[in-house]
């Protein structure tokens, strides 16, 4: 019995993770645009973040914070679409760290960004 109920719960957790990422065809193709200029390790870093900071889901929300790297939301300037995040989110590690992996290697030690 507790089995069954573990099973269904960590099946119900993993759709609602899957559902949570979910990006339409039209913003898929502008993230791909606006993440053709990152290296491979450069975007491994990013999904590393991605994963700490929401489990890849552009619609977390933590107070001030919202979205797939937890920007704060005057960032955005009322834009929340995905394409809009990951925009937003090269701008803000490239201005603040200069690459995603010096901003990963900093959440590492920080456990923020």
């Amino acid at each position: 019995m507790v089995t069954d109920v573990t099973s269904s719960l960590v099946s119900s957790n993993v759709t609602t993770a899957q559902a949570s990422t979910k990006v339409s065809a039209s913003q898929k193709k502008k993230i791909a645009k606006i993440n053709a200029g990152l290296s491979k390790k450069q975007k491994k870093a990013k999904n590393w973040i991605a994963y700490h900071e929401s489990r890849y889901n552009y619609r977390a929300r933590n107070g001030h914070c919202y979205g797939r790297y937890q920007l704060l939301k005057s960032y955005l300037h009322g834009d929340y679409s995905p394409a809009n995040q990951e925009k937003t989110a090269n701008k803000y590690v490239k201005g603040r760290y200069g690459s995603w992996t010096k901003a990963k290697s900093f959440w590492q030690h920080h456990h923020w960004y």
